[in-house]
């Protein structure tokens, strides 16, 4: 089969087709026929060795696909690594049917990108009704749902960083009250200005460096940041434990494999969230959709901040 398969560690280039042997599916297994596949931003880490988890070589990246059992059902998966291929295998308690009215890049969203930002509200910060939430990247696979999904939930504001007018003029489509620039220099500021004049209770952050510590310092009193990524590959200063105890306040992180050893922490938000899409209530965004013969012009794009929402592969072509 062709899969995009890498020899060694780097950028967008070494990302290449190869012919590769079929994969077998072993007990407790299936093997999926790859309609559609997800391209995430953990992606390029993994394929320059910078993913929290090690990496080995040779590799075929691509976490989750969305396509089609040989019983005929048609399934969405989560399967670690082998997704940018034609074919995947996935342990059976983690490929779930996807029902009527989802499409395929709505079920290569909810998946990993929805069910993030369900356990990042839900589970990490403990969203309650009336608190305002700053959502970063709110034009992102993950931002554009936590958006969404906060306004539904009952925040009382939401307000989200994007990098250009045309993302901030989007994430205020998707219903945030305010959408700012999320450049590190004066931003704590700008996040407290677009909320009134006060600080914020919830910060979704997944930039790092300087953009999370101007972030922290935008919290509210009993404030919670959860930290689920470090898009600029950069370190946070070091925060001294006094700072978090004046003003009660907590930092949280986040990282969807560590869901992975129990299905249910996936199956239940994955339900909820399928059922908001079928009702019309949420709206996952597709930003893009790649041929596997593209897929290193993805990945600059990804890094580039050039996309929105969802990037998906199509390993046809």
């Amino acid at each position: 089969m062709r899969a995009i398969q890498i020899t060694e560690f780097g950028g967008p280039e070494v990302l290449k087709i190869s012919d590769v042997a079929d994969p077998i599916a072993g007990d407790g297994q299936v093997l999926i026929t790859v309609d559609r596949a997800g391209i995430n931003y953990a992606d390029t880490h993994q394929v320059e060795n910078s993913y929290l988890s090690k990496t080995e070589l040779p590799l075929i990246p691509g976490g989750e696909v969305v396509g089609h059992t040989d019983d005929g059902r048609r399934v969405v998966a989560l399967v670690g690594s082998g997704g940018y291929a034609e074919k995947a295998v996935a342990h059976a308690p983690y490929a779930w049917d996807v029902p009527e009215g989802v499409s395929d890049g709505d079920a290569l969203a909810l998946v990993l990108q929805g069910t993030t930002a369900w356990h990042l509200l839900k589970t990490s910060t403990h969203l309650q009704p009336g608190e305002s939430a700053l959502v970063h990247a709110g034009a992102g696979g993950v931002g554009s749902l936590a958006v969404q999904l906060a306004k539904q939930w009952g925040a009382g504001r939401v307000i989200a960083t994007a990098s250009s007018d045309e993302k901030r003029k989007q994430v205020l489509e998707l219903g945030a009250d305010a959408a700012i620039d999320g450049t590190p220099e004066g931003l704590k500021d700008r996040i407290i200005e677009a909320n009134g004049g006060k600080p914020v209770d919830i910060v979704l952050e997944m930039v790092g460096g300087p953009t999370f510590d101007e972030s922290f310092a935008a919290l509210a009193r009993f404030g919670r940041l959860v930290t689920f990524g470090a898009a600029s590959r950069q370190s946070a200063a070091p925060i001294d434990p006094s700072r978090l105890m004046k003003g009660s306040k907590t930092i949280a992180g986040f990282w969807l494999a560590d869901c992975f050893g129990n299905p249910a922490l996936l199956a239940k938000p994955l339900a909820e969230l399928f059922d908001l899409t079928v009702a019309g209530t949420l709206r996952p965004i597709v930003g893009g959709e790649y041929a596997l013969s593209d897929i290193a012009t993805a990945h600059e794009d990804l890094r580039a901040r050039r996309t929105v929402g969802k990037l998906v592969l199509d390993p046809t072509r």
